[in-house]
């Protein structure tokens, strides 16, 4: 039975004549705490995949946090918890699930096809931000592993008929290191199995949070903290906190609370939903309009709605706590279906904070937005006081400093390129990569940095009158990235390209600001009109700056946090293990060569005797072989130009489901690869065929082939040298998916040594 809307009304005036009366509630340690709290609470909460349907994992862990308030997981996987007893009975709800991805099918030769969760109501271009992403993947243990969302490799674009719509989901495979059915199978996925973007919560200059699904955590992080800043035993009637599954996939959980128990009234706590295209303007959706740091948001029909019932005794509370109250759009929590859907209860409302980037991996909330809506269920359940209920404390990095690596206990070639992928070097950058170098190199070698910031190891020297040909072997330190090239009034750096990639990896996704202090968190903003159903990237993105938001909001701002012009910008990476032997890790181009040249450093064992052969890690490679061409003319000039060089660099391949078998054929995991032909050079065929007799000589996996890019070997032809170069196959160039397969770095690392010893 429905209790009596009176016994609501009646209540509301004491809570409201106590918040005018007594003064803001506070807590310890102050507001700067309580984000640092908050963010705390959305990183143990946003850290969890819950992809709509597949929860389990994050009810597991809201339930054993609530264990004291004995908590009831329904069939379906609803949490609820129930304070108090008798009237009113009040319903704090909210979602818990995000938009990801299930398996739908598995090909004969080991990718996953999806079907996405939910399959309406997204932005248009959800699915292109997924593209060329590092995943997770759901397997039958309960485990979680990693993959990567196949993409178009830049270095391929040019020599290709037409590009597939990323956007598609007809063009989306999921690569997890298998190359059959069988092996997928083997590792405990299968169609139905659940994949999300792999994600990291950022804080943004301790003013905002960003990362994949902030906006499907700030409700359930709202009602943890609610607990933990409440009395209980100060309730007056009833109060259910529920936590419910599948809202994205037509609120099935929500509807399923409000038909089996009755309440008084409602809040849902959660962000605001977007809703169909706006008649007349059929690019336009009707979306949430607010900007992050309007404070607490009630979900209205339009973006300045008058709030009405419930809505306006919370504005009421609102203005007596101080708390910033406004409206802002949103869909019904309920969707349209195919059933009516159940009652409401007499009172409702729903109350979010403005979430900008909205279903980006590059979603972000304002810090002090959420703390009001923690203090306003607060004020709301007028039951402030201290608790029993803990929540893990601690602080967020302000900044990470950067941390070179030791070549203590190094035991492998893969433990080395770990190593080496995970240092950060933007072209014009690269000193971390250097400084990550030097301990890795044996203790034989002695290096050399020249005026370019080239890292030169003499390997042998041969005797005055010596017939030994001069080698050179190079690979490049540098990575793609930005630089910022300005600071804008608002605060947000304006940055241009170094290197270059798709947009789309890139904007709405996080990144990392390259300070002389340490790495600050930041997100890549997307371009203007993101959101509209006709949006398409810039067509020269140089031209215009991609901006960058750290959290500041004035130039001064930006300086206090370290930032200055001229500063590099990547998006994080990590080495990530697949399937078997092969692997995924942003800038594989070209860690796994300077990895192979290491590795045939240690293999040599020392200078080799009558031989002339130099190994060089150079720079500025993807902003034109500028290290290399700087060495190429100062040996050129001092008569020491090299007879030959192998330029050890990526052999960008079409093996991969989206790229046309043409050209770039050769497959991850089959050998290293003769670059015979390339954007800037191509090798003599005799020469081909001397390299792939010496790897059949020695036993190393070869391949050989055509490819797209440049490669800092053709920077010395004009001066008479000869390019022979190397590579190993790559897929998904440029991108935060790259692949490899390991197996094919130790054939690199082999053949560079034999070529050393043997030319």
């Amino acid at each position: 039975m429905r209790r009596r809307r009176s016994a609501i009304i009646y209540g509301l005036p004491a809570i409201l004549f106590l918040a005018s009366v007594l003064t803001a509630r506070a807590q310890s340690g102050g507001a700067e705490h309580q984000q640092a709290f908050g963010f705390a609470t959305l990183k143990s909460l946003d850290d969890v995949p819950a992809v709509s349907g597949y929860e389990k994992h994050l009810v597991d862990q809201i339930s054993s946090e609530l264990l004291a308030f004995h908590p009831q997981v329904d069939s379906i996987g609803d949490v609820v918890v129930t304070l108090g007893s008798d009237a009113p009975h009040r319903l704090l709800v909210t979602g818990i699930d995000e938009p990801g991805f299930v398996v739908s099918a598995v090909t004969d030769d080991g990718y996953l096809r999806v079907q996405r969760l939910p399959q309406n109501g997204l932005t248009p271009i959800f699915n292109e931000l997924y593209s060329a992403q590092p995943v997770k993947i759901g397997t039958a243990a309960g485990a979680w592993i990693d993959g990567v969302v196949a993409g178009l490799s830049v270095h391929l674009t040019s020599n290709r008929a037409a590009t597939r719509a990323s956007s598609d989901l007809d063009e989306m495979y999921i690569d997890i290191g298998a190359s059959s059915a069988d092996e997928v199978r083997k590792a405990g996925v299968d169609v139905l199995s659940p994949i999300a973007i792999n994600r990291r919560l950022f804080n943004l200059a301790d003013t905002e949070f960003a990362g994949a699904a902030v906006g499907d955590r700030l409700g359930s992080a709202a009602l943890l903290e609610l607990l933990a800043r409440i009395d209980p035993a100060k309730l007056k009637g009833t109060l259910t906190i529920a936590f419910v599954v599948q809202q994205r996939t037509g609120a099935r959980g929500l509807q399923r609370i409000l038909t089996t128990m009755q309440f008084d009234e409602m809040i849902y706590v959660g962000r605001l939903f977007a809703g169909g295209p706006l008649t007349g303007a059929e690019n336009l959706r009707r979306a949430p309009r607010k900007d992050p740091g309007s404070g607490v948001l009630f979900a209205g029909e339009e973006t300045n709605a008058s709030p009405g019932g419930l809505a306006a005794e919370l504005r009421k509370l609102a203005s007596a706590e101080q708390i910033p109250f406004a409206a802002d759009y949103s869909a019904s929590v309920i969707p349209p279906s195919y059933l009516p859907p159940p009652e409401m209860p007499p009172k409702s409302a729903h109350v979010g904070v403005a979430t900008s980037w909205a279903d980006t991996p590059a979603e972000t909330i304002n810090a002090a937005d959420f703390d009001n809506l923690v203090k306003l269920l607060v004020a709301y359940t007028q039951a402030s006081g201290k608790s029993s209920f803990k929540l893990e404390q601690s602080s967020p990095p302000r900044s990470t400093a950067r941390r070179v690596k030791s070549a203590a206990n190094v035991s492998s070639v893969t433990e080395v390129l770990q190593h080496l992928t995970e240092a950060y070097g933007v072209s014009n950058h690269e000193e971390p990569v250097r400084e990550t170098i030097r301990p890795l190199l044996p203790a034989w070698a002695t290096p050399e940095t020249d005026d370019a910031g080239n890292l030169i190891v003499r390997v042998g020297t041969a005797a005055p009158g010596s017939t030994a040909p001069r080698l050179l072997v190079v690979a490049h330190m540098d990575e793609i990235g930005f630089e910022v090239k300005s600071i804008a009034k608002d605060g947000r750096l304006e940055v241009e390209w170094k290197g270059s990639g798709v947009q789309s990896y890139f904007s709405g996704h996080p990144a990392l600001v390259h300070t002389g202090t340490g790495d600050r968190e930041a997100i890549m903003e997307l371009p203007e009109n993101w959101d509209t159903l006709k949006f398409q990237w810039p067509s020269d993105a140089a031209a215009k700056s991609i901006r960058v938001d750290v959290g500041a909001r004035t130039p001064e701002d930006v300086e206090r946090l370290g930032v200055r012009v001229g500063d590099s910008i990547t998006i994080p990476k990590a080495y990530r293990t697949l399937l078997g032997t092969r692997a995924n890790g942003r800038s594989f181009d070209d860690r796994v060569g300077d990895t192979a040249l290491l590795a045939a450093l240690w293999a040599l064992g020392g200078p080799l005797k009558d031989r002339d052969v130099t190994f060089v890690f150079s720079t500025g490679e993807e902003l034109g072989l500028v290290g290399a061409g700087a060495l190429a003319k100062r040996l050129a000039a001092e008569g020491r130009s090299p007879d030959f060089v192998f330029a050890v660099d990526t052999f960008v391949s079409s093996d991969s489901p989206l790229e046309s078998k043409r050209f770039g054929d050769a497959e991850i995991g089959k050998g290293f690869v003769v670059r015979a032909v390339d954007n800037s050079n191509i090798v003599p065929r005799a020469l081909v065929e001397k390299v792939l007799k010496l790897a059949r000589d020695n036993q190393i996996p070869a391949q050989f082939g055509v490819t797209g890019g440049g490669n800092d070997g053709s920077a010395f032809v004009r001066y008479g040298s000869i390019d022979v170069a190397l590579g190993w196959p790559l897929r998904y160039s440029h991108s935060p998916a790259e692949v490899i397969d390991t197996r094919d770095v130790d054939a690199l690392g082999r053949i560079v040594a034999t070529i050393a010893r043997n030319w």
